[in-house]
């Protein structure tokens, strides 16, 4: 985007790689995290999963974390923020991953260690990182901050990254998951209301 917004047209680094045959191991398989096997394998890849409470009638292999983190070529996290999944991602289980992994977080910033990811990135081990959370992003997220001064040293140094893309908590942000989120908040609020239990307050 900035190389074409320059008029920069040179494709010297851009050199991608084929996601067909590739492993991807998915953490978390709700409902989004279901949606995103579906569209792995529908670019030919190889899905591993896992959830500590995986679907009976799933269609994907479901394995242990660790054979996630040694043998996905991708990981993509989609797991719920609990004290088992704070820093799931962290120096150890960074050293258990490929070199060179992708690692793509759009559950809750704090399922990864920080500094741990930006060591991994400086050694080579993590090949690209995607963000659409940030473990601190309460004081940066869903602002203008664009006239202000970086104050977060750790966002920055992420930033200094060619290979780091981050967004700001927007994967959620669509017409139709809004209607959805507005939906099932009012009735989560009607089933308390009437005093009937609620299964799970999510949003599917």
């Amino acid at each position: 985007y900035n190389r074409v917004r320059e008029m920069n047209f040179s494709l010297n680094g851009l050199v991608g790689f084929n996601l067909h045959g590739r492993t991807v191991g998915v953490v978390g398989c709700g409902k989004i995290g279901l949606a995103f096997c579906r569209i792995a394998a529908g670019f030919g890849m190889k899905v591993l999963a896992y959830d500590p409470f995986p679907p009976k009638d799933s269609l994907w292999e479901f394995v242990s974390l660790d054979r996630i983190w040694s043998e996905a070529d991708i990981i993509s996290l989609h797991c719920p923020l609990t004290p088992d999944t704070h820093h799931l991602v962290n120096q150890a289980t960074l050293e258990a991953m490929k070199p060179g992994v992708v690692l793509v977080n759009t559950s809750r910033g704090a399922v990864i260690d920080t500094p741990a990811a930006i060591e991994a990135l400086q050694s080579h081990k993590i090949g690209a990182l995607g963000l659409d959370v940030y473990e601190e992003e309460s004081g940066l997220f869903f602002r203008d901050l664009s006239g202000s001064l970086p104050t977060d040293e750790t966002f920055a140094r992420l930033l200094t990254f060619p290979n780091v893309l981050i967004t700001g908590h927007q994967a959620f942000l669509t017409n139709e998951a809004l209607q959805a989120i507005a939906e099932t908040t009012a009735q989560n609020l009607a089933s308390f209301r009437d005093g009937n239990p609620i299964e799970a307050n999510r949003v599917a």
